[in-house]
């Protein structure tokens, strides 16, 4: 007969020197299960955040297109949590972008 360990307590993973790992702000919970490999190359990031915020944009455009939309208030907040989602991934996926690109150079004169 198999035996079944339980799960061990859960705990919170600790900052890792490489922060190769970073968790999206869209779990659902404290502890994280989907992340984003900051290392991974720039236009992969920048496909996948454009994916991501494209997907929300037809939706929201096909949405707009409609006449009346009758809907309550559960409804809309369904709709709503829908199109945040993967928009707040999208921007994550460009704040990893935005550490990762160079400073752009001075332009100051003296």
């Amino acid at each position: 007969m198999n035996t079944y360990n339980p799960d061990p307590p859960y705990v919170p993973p600790t900052s890792h020197p490489s922060n190769r790992y970073m968790a999206l702000t869209s779990n659902c919970c404290d502890m994280p299960t989907l992340f984003v490999d900051t290392h991974a190359p720039l236009d992969i990031l920048l496909s996948a955040a454009g994916y991501r915020i494209r997907a929300v944009t037809q939706v929201l455009e096909n949405l707009a297109m409609r006449g009346e939309i009758a809907s309550d208030s559960v409804i809309l907040n369904d709709f709503a949590l829908l199109c945040a989602i993967p928009l707040r991934d999208g921007c994550d996926l460009l704040d990893v972008l935005g550490r990762r690109l160079p400073e752009p150079a001075s332009d100051s004169v003296q």
